[in-house]
């Protein structure tokens, strides 16, 4: 017999029964249901609602299920539509009649939001663990390739020198924001939905309080109605998860460009590549491909819910059963992603004579010069005239701008002098960006030493 079957004269279709199961997916929210339902039990213990031989009975009920369901021994049968009625049908085949009694004062509607947040609370460490495991590879990349020189980009053209730890650093820089946003979503997540029932509430004297304080939630919500309608929380951590896929995106599309023979920046594990069924030469970067793939489904998990929620008036309707789906598989694809790149980064090579020749020439040290005139007196406008004028001259004649003479110089402008030849280095070009943020090697040393304090 279904739960609610008292009201209905007849059994429900068999392909209603498939179309709206959920057990299939939400069975993974088992052991945080059973914590749930074993806070509920000792409030409605503390209520005087149950005795205590009766909490004792459910309480040990409960932790043979999840035994069961940890040890896969658990049997679902086909009319279980979903974790929550599949527990309790176990749970009353266990202890009886006394079974029944642990439902009360709460609906599925509060227990799901609660199973929720519980889960995502767990799994938000566990991401945050893997974060951290990846900005350690970059931090260790930086670390080994301190020094190396490589051109920066900007519109995927050469632009200014960089020091290679910079830019891994740059990544590191972006997961800690990604952390900063699943710790925001953590905040509002972690309030507790537990005793608003359907919609209204409950009418027996549970204590919220200390429900909370058995489940570690800082706080209760204060609105039955938001507490069992609101998937902001789930909305939040999916686009928490797309800004993180975002990134992660980015950086395969930098490992794909970087591993090509066209620029042979760096070479990647071939653990972590693959070949072709038919050309024996390649080495594929599957593993960052795949990335950047997956972070199309994340957005589309995130939209899929924003669209889902969108028409919904208050409080429960069923659609919410499709938030699930969406916000596993993108935790599951965020936390796969994160993991096989830690590994991949840390196997990775650089190319260290590749990326610094690549460094000296394209007119690399053109904003020097630019700037050495500035620090002559002329306004920049004019100095940026001057120097685009002499990079044609290099590309006309087929030179780089290291190689042209002060006299030559002098022709464009008579305030360069001998010493503009000290600008007319990559290193140089490096160390004169001391200032925090900067590329120079003073400046990316000691903030390498700060992630690698902050990340010990």
């Amino acid at each position: 017999m279904k739960a609610w079957a008292g009201r209905f004269g007849e059994e429900t279709n068999r392909l209603v029964e498939a179309f709206t199961a959920s057990v299939q997916f939400d069975q993974r929210l088992y052991s945080w249901d059973i914590q749930g339902s074993l806070a509920h039990c000792r409030t409605l213990q503390r209520a005087g609602i149950l005795t205590a031989t009766e909490a004792k009975t459910l309480i040990r009920g409960l932790e043979q299920v999840q035994a069961e369901l940890d040890r896969k021994r658990f049997r679902f049968h086909p009319g279980d539509e979903d974790i929550h009625m599949a527990i309790e049908r176990r749970l009353t085949e266990l202890v009886g009649p006394v079974g029944g009694k642990l439902h009360t004062g709460r609906s599925r509607n509060d227990q799901v939001a609660t199973d929720l947040r519980l889960y995502l609370r767990d799994m938000l460490a566990t991401l945050r663990s893997r974060l951290e495991a990846l900005q350690r590879a970059f931090v260790s990349q930086a670390r080994a390739n301190l020094g190396i020189v490589m051109p920066g980009y900007t519109h995927l053209q050469r632009a200014q020198p960089v020091l290679v730890s910079h830019h891994w650093l740059a990544y590191v820089e972006m997961l800690e924001r990604d952390k900063g946003r699943l710790a925001d979503a953590l905040v509002r997540l972690n309030v507790m939905p537990l005793g608003s029932g359907a919609l209204a509430g409950t009418n027996y004297p549970v204590d919220r309080q200390y429900t909370a304080q058995l489940l570690s939630f800082p706080a209760v919500s204060q609105n039955s109605l938001d507490a069992v309608s609101d998937r902001d929380f789930v909305v939040e951590v999916l686009a928490a998860l797309a800004v993180l896929m975002m990134h992660l995106s980015r950086l395969s599309e930098e490992l794909i460009l970087w591993a090509s023979q066209e620029f042979r920046f760096v070479d990647l594990p071939d653990r972590f590549c693959t070949g072709s069924s038919m050309m024996p030469q390649k080495k594929n970067p599957d593993v960052p491909e795949l990335v950047r793939g997956k972070t199309g489904r994340v957005y589309g998990h995130l939209m899929g819910m924003l669209t889902t929620l969108k028409g919904l008036p208050l409080s429960y309707n069923r659609d919410m059963q499709e938030d699930k789906e969406a916000l596993f598989d993108a935790l599951d694809t965020a936390q796969a992603s994160v993991e096989v790149l830690a590994e991949l980064v840390q196997g990775l090579r650089v190319n260290r004579p590749v990326v610094e020749q690549a460094a000296e020439v394209g007119g690399m040290l053109a904003t020097e010069l630019a700037d050495y005139l500035v620090l002559k007196g002329l306004p920049f406008r004019e100095t940026h005239a001057i120097v685009g004028q002499i990079v044609r001259y290099c590309i006309e004649k087929r030179r780089e701008l290291a190689d042209l003479s002060l006299g030559e110089l002098k022709r464009f402008a008579k305030q360069f002098e001998a010493d503009v030849m000290e600008r007319l280095t990559v290193q140089g070009a490096i160390e004169r960006k001391s200032q925090t943020g900067g590329t120079g090697r003073q400046a990316v040393a000691a903030r390498l030493v700060a992630w690698e304090k902050r990340l010990a």
